[in-house]
């Protein structure tokens, strides 16, 4: 019942002033379990002027799946994304994931500014004003993924290929014995965090641009790939 979706947990309606109404931020949120927890993040995080992307792994129960369905219905500015991935911790799937948001929301009706990504688990500490006014007062048209050049304590989750085992019960990344060709493009690979906040012109340029997507192919049997993927492409000049 959406509407008692809204009234009992209080969603917010209108934007609480023209700078954020004027200011809109898209939303990643990958999740899998605890679903208490998601709603209680989404309605922390929810501005009828954003929009969000809820990946929900493809592993999840059907009844999971269902219930986050039904809550998502109640929104129009919330959407499932249009292709679900068998998330394994530290594997290419978990990039894929937020890769597979990036692209239904850049054909979204909503004009958004920046994105961030979120896992189920995260909670915010700031509101929605805050972030806006953080953004604008240091970072105006810049992405927020820090990082530095690969540590040599790193340097084997890009010289050796890795595969996923993406299992009901079980599921992890394991290395082999192959080693991999070196970066395309001799690209110098920086590591970070897996977590950003990007311009909208960034999240064109990585689904459009002739090197991002050659490092993204390069990428696919690597560690822990969201680690290294928006940061190295970050550095990139220009």
């Amino acid at each position: 019942n959406c509407s008692m979706v809204l009234k009992t947990l209080h969603f917010i309606t209108r934007p609480l002033s023209d700078e954020e109404g004027n200011f809109s931020l898209a939303y990643i949120i990958t999740i899998h379990k605890e679903l208490e927890m998601f709603v209680k993040l989404l309605r922390a995080i929810y501005m009828p002027q954003n929009i969000y992307c809820i990946h929900v792994d493809e592993k999840s129960p059907d009844h999971y799946k269902a219930v986050v369905q039904n809550i998502v219905n109640c929104f129009e500015n919330i959407f499932i994304s249009s292709k679900r991935e068998n998330v394994v911790y530290a594997g290419f799937s978990r990039l894929q994931a937020d890769i597979n948001c990036m692209r239904d929301l850049v054909h979204s009706k909503i004009q958004w500014n920046y994105v961030i990504n979120l896992c189920g688990q995260d909670y915010p500490i700031k509101t929605n004003r805050d972030i806006i006014q953080y953004i604008k007062s240091k970072w105006n048209g810049k992405n927020m993924t820090p990082g530095v050049v690969q540590p040599l304590h790193m340097k084997h989750r890009t010289q050796v290929s890795y595969r996923e085992y993406a299992h009901s019960g079980m599921s992890y990344v394991y290395p082999t014995k192959h080693i991999k060709a070196k970066p395309p493009y001799n690209l110098t690979i920086y590591f970070g965090s897996a977590y950003y906040i990007l311009t909208k012109e960034f999240v064109e340029f990585t689904l459009t641009d002739a090197r991002a997507k050659d490092l993204l192919e390069w990428s696919r049997d690597t560690y822990s790939p969201d680690e290294h993927y928006w940061v190295t492409l970050n550095r990139l000049n220009g």
